[in-house]
């Protein structure tokens, strides 16, 4: 039986409608705004393993090409199996509210696919994807307990706006995904125009209001047509032999979870658990039980001298910084490079300067795009002390490159100022928490040093909080321990300002507004005092680019001339590339924009550049050459593909009876430009320079 139910979210209604489509699907439900719809279907494997230990879930997005009605422009033709950076992105954005949401114990393999069948240019489909992954696991049998609603919040004019529509969007200060449940919000993506705490903090919990009509349409449709849940068994807790952990492994576990080194810490803890498998477990039949009974004694003690004791792992105090280094220029030959190391996270961030021709091309439902800034996280195994096949980004690659993406990006000088292309590539080469946010310092002081007027320094970090009962605790600049363990995770990146890029993953209920006000503002302490410590590595922008970074000049020409530049098959214009090692890039309106990493040569470049692309000007003298002689006077081309003609009583102050008693054909000859008529024909003199 087919039902559909509506709501109004902003100034957009969504309508929700499920058993019309995929109804082998164990949840399916077509999720429509304005003329953007978007198919979401969930299938649970029946065969429950719970002896993975894992939740084996799969998010997919694909934005359909025809949804637009567009073929695709790739050589197949046809949508290629790797997903987009946008739809990876799209997928992180929902896996990431729903994967905590799954029953204790439930590990049968599942999958959402969320596919774009119309676009209309207005209603984006991402938050309509979020939304029907959650209403298609409401409605299956698979033990999610939802619903999750999700939306974008725009800041236009001052004004909060609920979802607001692709080209309000371009308008909007602000750009923030949020996800929440009934109680609370869970997950928090988005850029702002360096927007101040205050700001953000309401855009959160403006949308947290507006969302809730969602999560009733929801409940509604389940209470209709959704299917009874399945039962799953939650994992039993074996007390006694967890109690014989905690016996075995004693104050041991408090030497290992109070060892600052992140490797010396590693060390121990295999070493303790080796200890605890062999007197507990000498036969090896409960390994897994023991080493996940082990894991939980440790999360509980770190926990506990948190909250209890005050005592983070390294014994820094709740909001102190990790010790800051930061070298600008630290690769010779780059354009723009930073190593910046913060505690037991470094990463080494180089900046490229290009072309427009190095500007990437991205196929999108909006049209083929072109993206001038980019961004790339490098995550090698070396980085946290591990051996693994070196293969293309991973998700969580892609992820975290986008978030410092986001960050840097609201900094950059507009294209008219600084017309260059930029990839900034982070490479990780030490891991202990926040490597994102490490990137993101990196990719300030290189932009600095390669000479890209940015607007302001920009930093990152990377909050954490533990809550147990009514006892809170806010983490600044938290460790890898210190994420894993924590019930949130809340990356802020900001210039002095304010925000330009935050990321928020909640674990618990009940994060409330203080909490999280609190957080942002611990957050802004922590941003300031790295930015403090960024600017003893570099203080101000590079005033010029590097010596090996390609130079930038431009030049205005007569579109008329735009042929003669570029040449029959652009031959000129590739042979004075090729001979000044030059990009030479001309647009529509005649501005010629030329790259050469070859300074000595470029004045050269120029003087030819010119003369092919001169215009003639009255009064003006030039030396030209005879190409044609008629009995009535001699044409003269006085540039490239520009002739004019010396009538027989201009080429002398005496009577001249024969043209060619004075020039003949291949003859130089200097002129003057008598006159240029409306045709453009052009009358020259040489008897004007002889009186002169």
């Amino acid at each position: 039986m087919s039902k559909k139910v509506e709501v109004k979210i902003g100034a957009h209604s969504i309508s929700i409608e499920t058993g019309k489509l995929a109804k082998q699907a164990s949840g399916s439900v077509l999720v429509r705004s304005g003329d953007t719809l978007v198919l979401v279907t969930a299938v649970g494997d029946k065969v429950n393993k719970p002896e993975l230990g894992f939740l084996p879930l799969t998010i997919e997005y694909q934005e359909k090409l025809a949804s637009v009605g567009r073929i695709p422009g790739n050589y197949f033709r046809r949508e290629i199996g790797r997903p987009s950076e946008s739809e990876v992105l799209t997928c992180r954005i929902i896996d990431r509210p729903m994967r905590p949401l799954f029953a204790d114990g439930y590990s049968a393999e599942t999958q959402v696919i969320a596919s774009v069948y119309s676009a209309d240019q207005e209603n984006a489909p991402d938050m309509l994807a979020l939304i029907g992954a959650s209403c298609a696991l409401t409605l299956s049998d698979i033990p999610f307990a939802g619903p999750v609603a999700g939306g974008r919040v725009g800041y236009i004019d001052g004004n909060y706006v609920m979802n607001p529509t692709i080209p309000e969007l371009e308008e909007s200060a602000l750009d923030l995904v949020v996800a929440c449940t009934e109680k609370a919000v869970v997950m928090v993506e988005g850029k702002t125009d360096a927007l101040s705490e205050d700001v953000v903090l309401e855009a959160i919990f403006y949308a947290f209001e507006n969302l809730q009509p969602l999560i009733a349409v929801q409940k509604e449709l389940q209470a209709a047509c959704g299917k009874e849940k399945r039962v799953v068994e939650p994992p039993q807790f074996d007390e006694e032999l967890y109690n014989k952990v905690v016996d075995c492994a004693g104050p041991e576990m408090d030497v290992v979870v109070s060892t600052v080194d992140k490797l010396e810490r590693g060390k121990k803890y295999d070493e303790l658990k080796n200890k605890v498998n062999t007197e507990l477990d000498p036969e090896g039949e409960r390994r897994k039980d023991v080493g996940e009974l082990l894991s939980k004694y440790r999360k509980t003690l770190m926990r506990g001298k948190i909250v209890k004791e005050s005592k983070r792992i390294d014994g820094r105090s709740f909001d102190q910084i990790r010790p800051i280094s930061c070298e600008a220029k630290y690769l010779p030959r780059t354009h723009g490079s930073a190593l910046f190391t913060r505690g037991e996270t470094q990463s080494l961030v180089t900046a490229t300067l290009g072309s427009e021709r190095d500007r990437q091309r991205i196929e999108t439902l909006g049209g083929e795009e072109h993206m001038r800034f980019m961004l790339h996280y490098n995550f090698p195994p070396f980085c946290v002390g591990e051996v693994r096949r070196l293969s293309g980004p991973s998700r969580r690659d892609i992820g975290h490159g986008n978030l410092a993406r986001r960050g840097v990006e609201g900094v950059l000088p507009d294209v008219d100022t600084f017309p260059y292309s930029i990839r900034v590539v982070s490479e990780v080469l030490e891991s202990n928490g926040s490597s994102s946010m490490a990137t993101v310092c990196g990719a300030s002081m290189a932009l600095m040093d390669a000479g890209v007027p940015i607007s302001a320094p920009v930093s990152g970090i990377a909050m954490g909080l533990i809550k147990e009962d009514d006892n809170v605790v806010i983490l600044s600049d938290i460790l890898g321990d210190e994420d894993h363990l924590g019930d949130m995770d809340f990356k802020v990146v900001g210039t002095a300002e304010g925000i330009t890029s935050l990321q928020m993953d909640i674990k618990i209920d009940g994060v409330d507004r203080d909490i999280m006000g609190k957080a942002l503002q611990q957050a802004k302490a922590g941003r300031l005092h790295i930015l403090g410590e960024m600017e003893k590595g570099i203080a101000t922008v590079r005033t010029e680019i590097s010596d090996y970074a390609p130079k930038y000049h431009t030049h205005q020409i007569s579109p008329d001339k735009i042929r003669d530049i570029i040449g029959p098959g652009g031959k000129i214009i590739k042979e004075l590339s090729a001979e000044y090692d030059a990009k030479i890039e001309v647009d529509d309106s005649g501005q010629v924009k030329i790259f050469t990493s070859n300074g000595a040569g470029f004045d050269e470049l120029m003087d030819r550049i010119k003369t092919i692309t001169a215009q003639p000007e009255v009064g003006a003298t030039y030396k030209g050459v005879v190409k044609t002689i008629k009995d009535f006077g001699a044409f003269v081309e006085i540039l490239p593909g520009t002739d004019g003609l010396v009538h027989i009583s201009e080429l002398d102050t005496s009577r001249v009876n024969k043209v060619t008693d004075i020039v003949n054909e291949g003859d130089e000859l200097e002129v003057k430009v008598l006159e240029i008529d409306g045709r453009g024909r052009i009358r020259l003199s040489r008897k004007a320079l002889l009186k002169d």
